[in-house]
């Protein structure tokens, strides 16, 4: 059986840029095993599968897969889905927003600005995070994988908005990029670590973002939606940051990967980014 199947490439600036993802279009007659098995193959930080919504009024229904397991939500995914249903004709039931559902429930996702040939801006509404604080234990054993000394971190706190992330806010986007991470500790420690560190002016970008994810099967993401959503919940949160601003990742990964933050009013942050679909046919399943 084949079926309709797209790849794109999120949040970047330009093609091959920023980070790949494949989607699978009318995947409701697929089991998940056979979700994970594709999904494993193809490599990527996530794969999607797109199926008719629930009873939630929804305009599309998705499941979304690392090589090493399903993730209740993710924001490359959930951007680069979302563009792909677009692209394929997917009509919206709001004029504002495309309703998306997952695991984690209903996502807002804003149709931003047509860019290109298939290629758009969009954004999506941050879930909910929850903050906690860290266990010295863990943080020690973190720091040991990772390199760091105490006087390098300014914060830590665990960010979960479906998937969990040990989160540390460090001295500058130069200790961000200098990290050469213990891979194979952070598997055995089972935990997916985020960093981030303020640049200095004047560059474009205010901080710099690394997500290692060795749990998961992806030692380190190219840039990371659902982490950069809570990172912005937490750091605009503790006034370390403004509720506008632009985030890298991707550097050490030669990616140009560029994450745009903006916390409205009503205090709902939206992570947006660039959506560029780089490829489309059929996928056997």
């Amino acid at each position: 059986m084949y079926l309709p199947f797209a790849q794109l490439d999120v949040f970047a600036p330009a093609p091959f840029g920023g980070n790949p993802l494949a989607v699978v279009f009318d995947a409701d007659s697929l089991p998940a095993s056979r979700m994970q098995e594709i999904a494993s193959w193809l490599g990527l930080s996530e794969t999607t599968f797109v199926m008719k919504p629930g009873g939630s009024g929804a305009d599309y229904r998705v499941r979304i897969f690392t090589p090493g397991g399903e993730l209740p939500f993710a924001g490359h995914p959930t951007l680069g889905t979302c563009a792909a249903w677009l692209l394929a004709g997917g009509q919206p039931k709001q004029r504002d927003a495309v309703l998306q559902e997952s695991q984690l429930g209903l996502v807002a996702v804003r149709r931003l600005k047509v860019l290109a040939h298939r290629a758009q801006r969009l954004a999506f509404a941050a879930p909910d995070v929850t903050i906690g604080a860290v266990e010295p234990d863990v943080l020690h054993a973190i720091c040991m994988a990772l390199g760091l000394s105490p006087r390098q971190i300014q914060a830590s706190a665990w960010l979960d908005n479906g998937p969990r992330w040990l989160a540390l806010w460090l001295d500058s986007a130069g200790t961000v990029l200098t990290l050469d991470p213990d891979h194979a500790t952070l598997k055995t420690l089972g935990v997916k670590v985020g960093v981030c560190g303020p640049h200095p002016a004047p560059h474009e970008a205010a901080i710099e973002v690394r997500a290692f994810a060795a749990a998961t099967g992806v030692l380190e993401d190219p840039v990371t939606g659902s982490l950069n959503a809570s990172l912005a919940q937490w750091l605009i949160g503790l006034g370390a940051l403004p509720a506008s601003y632009t985030a890298a990742q991707g550097t050490r990964l030669a990616r140009t990967g560029r994450v745009a933050i903006e916390q409205d009013r009503q205090g709902q942050v939206w992570v947006g980014g660039d959506v560029q679909e780089v490829m489309r046919g059929e996928i056997a399943v």
